[in-house]
């Protein structure tokens, strides 16, 4: 079933589109694939806390959070194992309302593991058990649910780590997907984390960044990545890749937008303390999302980001508690109800 789509009320020059009024039953339907991990937080040999994570799961927690202020649904894509983990991971998705009717579950698999290690200035050592994580088997039945459920979708999210885990054969299948994605009419987000050590060599992972920048409407950027993905990394050549809407994100500094029409705005960041820098692209990607999708402008869904993203750095772990948030959510209704009174224009 192919999806219509128009640009949301008020932005003409915007790179994500929605589904035409009254021609989709329900709220936009996000799918964000990627790979789920248990999280250890601690040090070697110490005391440790144990919790879930994994970049892609992270932003569609947090869009599930967000998005039941906005109206916008977020599920997971993902393969896990048929142990007990693998079922408590589904249980806190579930609890976080985060859609699972795309998860796959693998007979004999596990999820993956990493332990996080925060330094005093609140920036992360990551260590990780993964080469043999269910995720990494995503593809490989001939048919997967999501493959089976296209026209549901009206945006697609992942990331350079969702391309990494996968083998060749995997990111061919997950590139076929984005392209019959765009023939439909739905739209593709992509973020480029970049893990050196999940590539086999840098020039691997720089044609599969090609491709993934040549099939999205919406690329989020962090300059570090593409830092280390290329060798260098400027603003004016990250606002410039083939995507009709970029997001350039840069920690404490402000963000950067570029709309499809060669705009440029600048959306400062609030300084706080960091405590730990985990998920603050992510969750930034998940505001950003739930105002975006919901009609908003990307200046007013980028400010919200970066609130979202400048809460979640002042306290430990991937997934702050909801109470954390809840003024921001209170905020977002607000905006979202403005947003679905405006007029088009």
């Amino acid at each position: 079933m192919a999806v219509d789509s128009v640009s949301p009320a008020g932005s003409p020059s915007d790179g994500v589109r929605l589904p035409a009024a009254g021609r989709r039953a329900g709220a936009p339907q996000v799918a964000l694939v990627g790979e789920c991990m248990l999280e250890l937080q601690g040090q070697a040999f110490g005391s440790m806390r144990q919790t879930f994570g994994g970049d892609t799961l992270n932003t569609a927690v947090y869009l599930a959070r967000c998005g039941a202020c906005t109206g916008v649904r977020a599920s997971y894509v993902t393969a896990l194992g048929d142990d007990a983990f693998s079922s408590g991971l589904i249980e806190r998705w579930v609890a976080e309302g985060v859609g699972v009717q795309w998860v796959q579950r693998l007979r004999g698999r596990l999820p993956g593991l990493y332990l996080i290690e925060v330094d005093e200035r609140g920036e992360r050592r990551f260590s990780y058990w993964r080469d043999s994580a269910a995720a990494r088997s995503l593809f490989d039945a001939e048919r997967t649910p999501l493959e089976d459920a296209l026209g549901q979708i009206d945006l697609l999210y992942f990331s350079g780590i969702s391309l990494a885990i996968l083998p060749p054969a995997g990111r061919d299948r997950l590139f076929g997907v984005l392209q019959r994605l765009r023939e439909r009419g739905a739209s593709v987000a992509f973020d480029n984390n970049y893990r050196p050590r999940l590539w086999p060599d840098p020039g691997v992972a720089r044609d599969c960044y090609a491709r993934a920048y040549a099939l999205a409407d919406l690329a989020f950027v962090t300059l570090d990545d593409e830092a280390a993905l290329h060798g260098r990394a400027d603003v004016d050549t990250a606002l410039a890749l083939p995507c009709a809407e970029v997001v350039v994100k840069r920690g404490a500094d402000s963000t950067l937008l570029r709309s499809r029409e060669g705009e440029r705005f600048e959306v400062a960041v609030e300084p706080v303390a960091a405590v730990d820098t985990t998920a603050a692209g992510d969750s930034f990607a998940g505001g950003y999302l739930a105002l975006r999708l919901a009609g908003a402008g990307a200046h007013e869904a980028a400010a919200f980001g970066n609130r979202l993203a400048s809460r979640v750095v002042q306290h430990h772990g991937a997934l702050i508690p909801r109470e954390a948030m809840a003024d921001l959510l209170q905020d977002l209704r607000a905006s979202a109800a403005s947003c679905s009174t405006a007029p088009a224009r």
